[in-house]
């Protein structure tokens, strides 16, 4: 992995999450509102040691491979088409020094998809924004979104989900020298800012309905506005504000998660032959172990103990 100039500060895994099979990501919200293409292959295998990783991934033998698939489409273009942040921290995270290089816990799993299909990471990125990830997958434009996209019901009539490969839940970040807020209680009366169409929407009115919401479209937006005192508090996931607090000296995890939240692999709605490709690819990757090693490099370079375990795929509603 390359230098994301992160301190080298560590933070305790909480019990409630690893209990869950969790740590994890952004809120299900997307960090970027660009719609343009960037290629994603890069150099962060080399660079995070993933290397060995990359060399003994699994690759789809011929068979699986059904004729007029989606996975056929994707072979015969040669390259496996993703909505994934740019600015995600440990998720998902372009190298301003090397725009071709993306490097993170989301992307990396979307690299191995690729060798699975293609024999080798060849990605090309669509950074969606949260609202657009429906519409990405409807419309064709992307094949697979890897956006710590959470799953539920609702959006699951909408495009399918493999996974869950990870979960997590909603903390609270604050600025470095609030000391007013330091439960989910606190927050009634204040000014709460959350990302636009996450869970943390409608999370926050249910546990404090005497808070005032704030929205805003990407994670970069709403961290400088919780840096700039725009906002009391901020409602995201916990290892995406993880990332955040240790990037930013300004601001600090004030709230433990109080939510769990499954993440999905968005999928084409309707394309039932492919959902079962991408779990099976799901269960090898976990079996073997490179989905652990993948997190280890990634997240758990900021949070304290071994990788936890994956939750089960197929466990939750829309999955």
């Amino acid at each position: 992995m390359s230098d994301i100039r992160l301190p080298r500060r560590r933070f305790p895994l909480i019990t409630a999450v690893l209990a869950t099979a969790s740590v994890a990501v952004a809120g299900c919200g997307s960090s970027d509102s660009s719609s343009d293409a960037v290629p994603g292959g890069g150099g962060s295998a080399d660079a995070a040691g993933l290397d060995a990783v990359y060399e003994d991934a699994p690759v789809a033998d011929d068979e699986l491979i059904l004729p007029e698939s989606t996975m056929a489409e994707i072979k015969e273009r040669g390259v496996l088409r993703v909505a994934a942040a740019l600015d995600a921290p440990l998720l998902s995270q372009q190298d301003p020094s090397n725009p071709d290089d993306v490097e993170g816990f989301d992307i990396d799993l979307a690299k191995m998809l690729a060798i699975y299909i293609l024999g080798e990471p060849n990605i090309e990125i669509v950074p969606p924004a949260s609202e657009t990830r429906e519409a990405l997958l409807q419309n064709g434009t992307v094949d697979v979104v890897f956006n710590t996209y959470t799953i539920t019901e609702e959006r699951a009539e909408q495009i399918s989900f493999a996974g869950p490969y990870f979960t997590s839940g909603l903390a609270v970040a604050v600025a470095a020298d609030n000391e007013d807020i330091s439960s989910i209680e606190d927050l009634d009366g204040t000014n709460v800012i959350v990302g636009a169409n996450t869970p943390a929407v409608t999370a926050v009115p249910e546990v404090a309905p005497g808070a005032e919401v704030t929205s805003f479209a990407t994670d970069p937006q709403a961290v400088q506005a919780l840096v700039q005192g725009r906002g009391d508090a901020y409602v995201q996931d916990y290892t995406l504000l993880l990332a955040a607090a240790a990037a930013n000296d300004d601001i600090k995890i004030a709230v433990q998660p109080f939510t769990e939240e499954p993440y999905g692999i968005g999928l084409p709605p309707e394309d039932a032959e492919y959902k079962d490709f991408v779990n099976d690819w799901l269960e090898q990757i976990q079996d073997d172990g490179s989905w652990a090693e993948i997190w280890e490099a990634t997240l758990g370079t900021v949070v304290e103990g071994d990788a936890p375990t994956p939750p089960e795929i197929g466990s939750v509603p829309g999955s």
